[in-house]
């Protein structure tokens, strides 16, 4: 049986969830709809033969088992509510809402309805940094003590209508991105220990805008004194992320570059310490964030089917927003938040 998909959303990001659909041929999609006007053309014109609307309420009333959610993140929570009620599955794009009370609540309405929500954490499928996660709870490092998490990249992009640099309708930016790293720090400690506090700093590089944070250091302390730092510049170039994680036997150390970060052709590693000798681990198999998008959709897919575990649920997308929002205010308000 095919699994049918909706997409509400057709912006950049929209568009690769459409491309990836189509590239697989045991999903099939069934609409996508988007409320710009110009996006809404751009689609009709180069996707003729999928059905394009701009109402997203009628995609709930079609014949899609799940409802993938790409839009700008103050719209996150409603739309997640509708798809919800209207009985089918939700993958929604990170972060899951805007605050955890919100998530929280659509976790509830899921799981009163029998359905499924997975968050679009999707490094957690990367075969790079998920194959960190597999060798540190394998115990290659022993017991996890620090963490490393480094992304610099080019600014971001406006997003249509410029959502992503209006506070009101992305919420904060450490929940735009960072929030991918909070949530892969504390996934790998998570059979070890948890995070009991965070401590955050932050500036920006456009004095007329202080409240927007391209510049973002965060330390994550765990209740058996391991802790990790989470760290961002978006005043730099091209885009390349690091993650170091040692332990009491050894140490891991990854690392991801692209031009930009949805770049189809990126250069990426992985070196392992198991406390004599340094070695690379061969990675076969791509990885980036648009061949993570293609694993995602299929990985809801047979979650669906009851064939695999959701990748990221929606406790653990709430746990995301949880750090986030501690992290922007400590940063605010410069001061440790007690989880």
């Amino acid at each position: 049986m095919n699994i049918k998909y909706g997409i509400i959303g057709g912006g950049a990001w929209g568009r690769c969830y459409i491309n990836a659909l189509l590239k697989n041929p045991v999903l099939e999609l069934t609409a996508v709809a988007e409320v710009s006007d110009e996006s809404l053309a751009a689609l009709k014109t180069d996707f003729p033969n999928i059905s394009i609307t701009k109402n997203y309420r009628d995609l709930l009333e079609n014949d899609a088992d799940i409802i993938a959610v790409v839009v700008p993140n103050f719209l996150h929570y409603p739309i997640g509510k509708d798809v919800l009620n209207a009985g089918k599955h939700l993958l929604m794009e990170k972060p899951f809402t805007l605050s955890e009370d919100e998530g929280k609540e659509l976790v509830q309405l899921a799981e009163q309805k029998k359905l499924k929500i997975a968050v679009g954490h999707q490094f957690r499928l990367s075969s790079l940094w998920g194959l960190m996660k597999k060798m540190i709870d394998n115990g290659f490092i022993g017991k996890p003590c620090y963490a490393l998490a480094e992304l610099s990249r080019n600014p971001y992009r406006l997003g249509v209508e410029g959502w992503r640099f209006d506070l009101k309708r992305v919420g904060d930016w450490i929940a735009e991105e960072p929030i991918h790293f909070l949530d892969l720090v504390s996934w790998y400690f998570a059979q070890y220990t948890q995070p009991i506090s965070v401590h955050a700093s932050a500036n920006t590089s456009n004095p007329n805008r202080p409240e927007l944070f391209d510049n973002i250091g965060i330390t994550i302390d765990f209740a058996d004194h391991a802790f990790a730092v989470v760290t961002q510049t978006l005043c730099a170039f091209e885009h390349h992320q690091m993650i170091k994680v040692t332990g009491t036997k050894g140490a891991l150390w990854g690392g991801w570059s692209g031009a930009l970060d949805r770049t189809l052709h990126p250069k990426f590693f992985l070196k392992a310490f198991d406390g004599q000798e340094v070695r690379e681990i061969s990675i076969t198999k791509m990885t980036g964030e648009l061949y993570e998008l293609e694993d995602q959709l299929q990985w809801m897919a047979d979650a669906v089917q009851g064939k695999a575990p959701i990748h990221c649920t929606g406790n653990e997308g709430c746990f995301a927003v949880r750090l986030s929002a501690a992290a922007l205010k400590s940063a605010q308000h410069h001061q440790r938040i007690e989880l």
